[in-house]
């Protein structure tokens, strides 16, 4: 065979190799329904819970209005709204409630992202309206974000419903 014939095949095996390699599709955020309420007491129990930490700032370790860091937040959530204790790490949180599909996010849902390799996840409270709150990194405090903004887009890893 040719020199040029070899390059020409190792080129299409090449292009059909990577066509099979694992792509993740990225969530449809966008047909989340800014509509979506709030329907039970323990879910108006988490959100009002939540909202009332707005602005608290970040600490690692942290548990208290005084800090929180992402999994300090969610166990002060539901601990404090409806007695529901929590593990405290996230590789443990993950396992913990049913998953359910990004197209399926109710209020008071827990939501994970891949942020980086030394700290696999990060986790948030979905809040309706295709928005989660929670507390992100060391330079940051509890605030709202959007799932459909690119960075948690491309970083989502799926949901968990508690209650």
């Amino acid at each position: 065979m040719s020199s040029g014939r070899l390059l020409a095949v190792m080129l299409v095996l090449l292009i059909a190799l990577l066509g099979c390699a694992g792509h993740h599709k990225l969530p449809d955020f966008s047909s989340l329904s800014d509509q979506q309420t709030v329907t039970t007491p323990a879910q108006k129990g988490v959100i009002k819970t939540a909202f009332s930490l707005l602005g608290a700032p970040y600490r690692f370790g942290g548990m208290t209005p005084e800090g929180f860091d992402c999994t300090g937040f969610i166990n002060y959530v539901y601990r404090h709204s409806l007695g529901i204790a929590l593990p405290r790490e996230s590789h443990s949180l993950i396992l913990v409630g049913k998953p359910i599909s990004g197209r399926d996010l109710r209020p008071a849902d827990l939501v994970y992202f891949k942020i980086e390799r030394q700290k696999p996840l990060h986790v948030g409270i979905y809040i309706g309206g295709g928005k989660f709150i929670h507390a992100p990194s060391s330079k940051g405090k509890v605030n709202i974000q959007s799932l459909g903004l690119d960075y948690w887009k491309n970083r989502y890893m799926g949901a968990r419903r508690i209650i």
